[in-house]
């Protein structure tokens, strides 16, 4: 979000108009990249523990698409609404009929149409990575985890290499092929919830700070701008560094790092956090080109006035979008549980069950 605050206050990314003390937040991207770690992560813990099986195919799609779709779609009528009524989601124009038809069937790195949300590209990756997981599961348990990293990573190192001046250019779609080897490193990573003592016991965030740091040396030396410019090269050398730092979470280390994590207050952000990546930027976007500009000079008075506006009311936002349509979904596995958990007074006459009749499955 804050990313996002920056990007639309100063234009010309990534030759940024921004004061240079401001320039950290050029890498919002990054962001993105540690999420889908952290989904590889924490979607494998479960088949960790089982012998890396996902428990069923289908039970695991379903049950992917009842936590992430609800919420999704609702957001989608929101940002649809606000980019045709307030303020258009791209240069290309308002969405169409045919964002509709794209978004709606989260079918957005696959094919191309004026994005309602921009911040929604990544959720179509998620997807697809969805749809694989169950098959990086299935070489993950026959050959292992070696073998799984380098049938991801080598062909997408591949195309890097043969790319001109080795140096792909993305577009806004057909991402998930480049960004699987982030997810499967997360992957990979779940195994430390079912190692032994000594492995846990490793100083993993030593190890991340190791792995990050020619990274970061790397970008410090050639600059943000080239930085932005080999995000594909970028995302896949910070990727193991993000791995062994969930990694060293998840074996309770750093101390003060996990204090912090387990905070009521970040629990609290983090109950409501996919929210929040929903609905912020048509928000951020309504207040910096619809509002600011009605009484504040650009740059950096738009930017300090987002933050004090657009901040606050998407946090708010997103906490009062997630009790109506993230968090049912999340105490309830089914329609028949969701029904049941509506108080009797608001359930539709003949839909009620029998609490024994309920399915729940785990949280």
């Amino acid at each position: 979000m804050l990313f996002h605050c920056w990007l639309y206050s100063f234009p010309g990314y990534p030759d940024s108009s921004a004061p240079p003390w401001l320039e950290g937040l050029m890498f919002g991207r990054l962001a993105v990249v540690f999420f889908l770690v952290l989904s590889g992560f924490s979607l494998a813990i479960s088949p960790a523990r089982h012998g890396w099986r996902s428990g069923g195919v289908g039970r695991f799609l379903r049950r992917r698409a009842w936590r992430i779709l609800p919420p999704y779609w609702a957001a989608l009528a929101m940002s649809l609404l606000i980019a045709w009524l307030i303020v258009p989601a791209s240069h290309f124009g308002p969405p169409t009929g045919m964002s509709i038809l794209v978004y709606g069937l989260v079918a957005q790195d696959t094919f191309t149409a004026p994005t309602p949300n921009g911040a929604f590209w990544s959720i179509g990756v998620e997807a697809e990575l969805y749809l694989l997981f169950p098959v990086f599961l299935f070489v993950r348990r026959r050959v292992g985890a070696a073998a799984l990293v380098a049938c991801v990573t080598i062909p997408v190192i591949a195309r890097g290499l043969a790319a001109s001046n080795a140096t792909p250019v993305e577009g806004d779609n057909w991402l998930a092929p480049h960004l699987a080897p982030v997810f499967v490193a997360g992957l990979v990573g779940a195994a430390v919830v079912t190692a032994s003592d000594r492995v846990r016991r490793l100083p993993w965030g030593w190890f991340a700070v190791l792995a990050a740091a020619p990274v970061l040396a790397l970008g410090v030396a050639q600059g943000s701008i080239w930085t932005v410019k080999h995000y594909f090269w970028i995302d896949l050398a910070i990727a193991p560094a993000m791995s062994m730092t969930l990694a060293a979470v998840a074996t309770g280390r750093p101390a003060i790092l996990v204090r912090f994590l387990t905070a009521r207050p970040i629990r609290s952000l983090g109950s409501f956090s996919y929210s929040l990546y929903l609905i912020h930027l048509p928000i951020v976007m309504t207040v910096i080109r619809r509002v600011a500009p009605l009484f504040l000079s650009p740059g950096l008075p738009v930017f300090w006035f987002t933050l004090i506006v657009a901040l606050p009311v998407s946090v708010l936002g997103a906490w009062l979008f997630s009790k109506i349509f993230e968090m049912p979904f999340k105490r309830a596995r089914s329609w028949r549980s969701l029904i049941e958990a509506l108080p009797r007074g608001r359930r539709r006459p003949g839909l009620e069950v029998q609490p024994s009749s309920a399915t729940h499955g785990p949280t």
